[in-house]
């Protein structure tokens, strides 16, 4: 790679904030993130994860903290990014990954689980973005949020209502992010992922039904989580400067079908 290109992707000396970040595409994008030079904070429920991840990246040169943080509760949120920001600095990089799913037919459901997972899944990521956007414009720094949507968020499946409901609203609050910040310098952008191997996808994934969706998408398997490394880290960098209000998807061609 030459070195003006290398220097698009360099993320030294930025502040990356990474909800979810103990496991699955998290961590992943944690070690990305870190490998291209930036500081990350580490945000989830499992504190020995966060450990173990803060390990992993000082090992490999470089440089982590991990704070608690709980997506299902407001004042989690507000105090985690209070936190990271007043060690590091305002967040310039943020990946809104952690969520929950549910495999209930909408008929069946309670409205606890509903509850649960459209708090989780759409208003935690609305308020760790905003949090982060309002301390950008404070200080007028540009920044990048990234959204871990979904292609069931665009694609209908039974057995998943809440979670495509709350995808769907995540991919068009992407949008309306995108329209209010861009001229703060705050560029949004989602990735919507089909079946990725994590902790989350993979009873499901073992499951009848879930033979059948591998069996519906195009590559005729699951990804796995770095094969969302090229979309992130272009969008956590300046190669995407005039992206904003975008939905990269990265599905093996499951959304070329119906599932």
């Amino acid at each position: 790679m030459n070195s003006a290109l290398s220097k698009l992707f360099d993320l030294s000396g930025r502040h990356a904030l990474v909800t979810g970040a103990g496991s699955g595409i998290g961590r992943s994008a944690a070690l990305l993130l870190a490998a291209h030079g930036a500081t990350v904070t580490l945000c989830g429920r499992r504190v020995d994860r966060l450990q173990q991840v803060r390990s992993e990246i000082e090992r490999a040169g470089g440089r982590a903290a991990g704070v608690p943080m709980d997506v299902g509760a407001a004042a989690s949120i507000v105090s985690a990014i209070e936190s990271a920001a007043s060690s590091l600095g305002p967040v310039e990089i943020l990946v809104n990954n952690a969520g929950v799913s549910g495999h209930s037919s909408i008929a069946d459901m309670s409205e606890a689980e509903w509850d649960g997972i459209l708090d989780t899944n759409l208003k935690g990521a609305w308020l760790c973005a905003r949090e982060v956007a309002r301390r950008l414009i404070a200080v007028n720094k540009p920044g990048s949020i990234i959204n871990v949507a979904s292609v069931l968020g665009f694609v209908p499946q039974k057995g998943t209502g809440p979670y495509g409901a709350s995808k769907a609203g995540l991919l068009h609050l992407t949008r309306v992010m995108a329209n209010e910040w861009a001229r703060h310098g705050i560029r949004v952008n989602a990735i919507a992922p089909g079946y990725i191997a994590t902790d989350m996808a993979d009873e499901f994934m073992a499951s009848e039904r879930g033979r059948k969706v591998t069996a519906a998408i195009a590559q005729r398997r699951v990804g796995a989580v770095d094969e969302l490394s090229g979309a992130l880290l272009l969008l956590a960098s300046d190669a995407s400067s005039y992206m904003t209000g975008s939905t990269i998807t990265v599905d093996g061609g499951l959304s070329l079908g119906t599932i």
